[in-house]
Formats: C-alpha cells, structure tokens, sequence
C-alpha cells in the first residue's frame, strides 16, 4: 500500500478529510523548502504537492508563476527538487510527496529515469498537467514499475468519457479543479463543487481533492464537506513570497494550522 493510500485510509477512518498545501520547491529561498516542507508536516499538513518549477506553467496564475520564475533562476530544477524530497525524507518518513509539474522537465530528465529517481528519493506521487491519459501510457508504466502514484486533473469541462477513463488510470487520488481558470482565480463556486464531486464519484473509486480557488480556512471548510482532500497553492504562495528566509517555515506552518483548525473543527 502506497503512502497516500494509507494517508487517506487513516483519514477516513478518523473522519478527517486530508488538507493538501502546494508549494514550489526552491521558493521563496531555495535553502528554505526542506524546512518549509517539515514544518507544514507538523503543523498537520497530510500531503504534500512541491512544484517542480518550469518557464512556462499554463495552468498556473501570476503568483505561481512568479515563484517558478524565482526559484529557476535560483537555478533550481528538477535534480535540486529530488535532493529536496531526499532531504525530507531523511526527517519525515510518512508524509506523502507529490511533485507537481509540466511534462518538458520530465521529457528532458527521461521518464524511465525520472520514475526511478524520483521513487528513489522517496516521492509518491507525480501529477504533470500536461500529460493527458491517452498520451501517457509509457510514463504510466514507468510510474507503476516504481511504485508510485499517477494522478490526474479532471476539470468542470470533462466529460463522462474523460473522468471514466481517469477512474481506469489514476491511482492515489484525483485532482478536480473547481473552477474554469487558472490557480489563484478568485470565483470558487462550492455549490458547484457540490453537484461535481458525485459526478466524478461515479467513474473514480478513489478520493477526490478539490483545488484551485481555494485562500482561506471558510471556503477550504466549505469544500471539505464534498471532498476527500482540499488542496491549497496560491495563497500560501503569496504569504511566502514576501517573508524573509528566516520566516518561511513559521509562516507556512501558521497557515496550514489555521486551514487544519477549521478542517476538524
């Protein structure tokens, strides 16, 4: 059994729904995203998503984008975001990781020698956004050879065919973005949340996080109470992006207490 499986087996045993920060790996100061990922741990964090930074995230919105333009020229990259995970996990061997990322870093690594590497440093799980399921059957099975987790986007345009064929795919979980836009957007609608998760549940036995548009502890509240899993990106990048080196692990680990808080009041 994977580590997010049995993550979100022991949430839904304790009636708990799993609170999932992204972050970009090597932003805002790259010698600060170990710590950074160990405090949100503590502060109750149940997976975490580390960007991997690209040039051009076109499913990100400014903020994200902006923190993958600072951590590359910080010259952080894909060798430096699995040194990250291995650094992690030299501290922390049960919080799930999930890097998050575009297929051209990926292309560029090799996905057979990704898949390994990134098992190797101790990842989970690996979401490219720009991997459909239909053109991506060799880096799904170098993922499986590896053991580790494919996950997917579903969108409120996919349709019956799409979320069915994801179902047949993923593994771990799913990502539905709850809104037609890009991450940060502002419009988050829970009643559609609310009509979409079932939808998806039809075709997709496993669980179901909910992204994109989610900034504060009401509205991640909001969504848990249709989801597994409430996945939360722009907004702790934007408190981080102003903070000093030294204020980043407290920072984010403030804010995933808060988001914690209201998830199991």
């Amino acid at each position: 059994m994977s580590r997010i499986t049995a993550t979100f087996d022991a949430l839904k045993a304790s009636g708990r729904k799993a609170l999932i920060p992204f972050v970009t790996a090597g932003d805002p100061h790259p010698d600060a995203t170990v710590e950074l990922m160990l405090a949100m741990a503590e502060a109750g964090a149940d997976v975490i998503e580390l960007g991997v930074p690209f040039s051009d995230p076109m499913a990100d919105g400014p903020v994200i984008q902006r923190a993958g333009e600072r951590a590359l020229k910080a010259g952080v990259g894909l060798a430096q975001v699995l040194a990250y995970v291995r650094a992690f996990r030299a501290k922390n061997a049960t919080t799930p990781v999930v890097l998050m990322g575009y297929a051209n870093p990926v292309e560029r690594y090799g996905q057979a020698r990704f898949a390994a590497d990134a098992k190797a440093a101790g990842v989970d799980g690996v979401l490219i956004v720009d991997y459909p399921p239909e053109e991506c059957e060799d880096f799904a099975a170098a993922l499986q050879r590896n053991g580790l987790d494919l996950i997917f986007l579903l969108a409120p345009t996919s349709t019956e065919a799409r979320i069915r064929h994801i179902g047949e795919l993923a593994s771990g979980y799913v990502y539905y973005v709850s809104l037609k836009g890009v991450t940060g957007a502002g419009h988050l609608n829970t009643d559609a949340v609310a009509e979409a998760v079932p939808r998806i549940r039809q075709h997709v036995k496993i669980p179901v996080g909910v992204g994109f548009g989610i900034r504060d502890a009401q509205t991640a509240r909001a969504v848990a109470a249709h989801a597994d899993a409430v996945v939360i990106g722009s907004r702790l990048v934007e408190l981080l992006e102003v903070q000093p080196r030294d204020n980043v692990a407290s920072t984010g680990a403030a804010f995933i207490h808060e988001i914690r808080t209201a998830l199991d009041a």
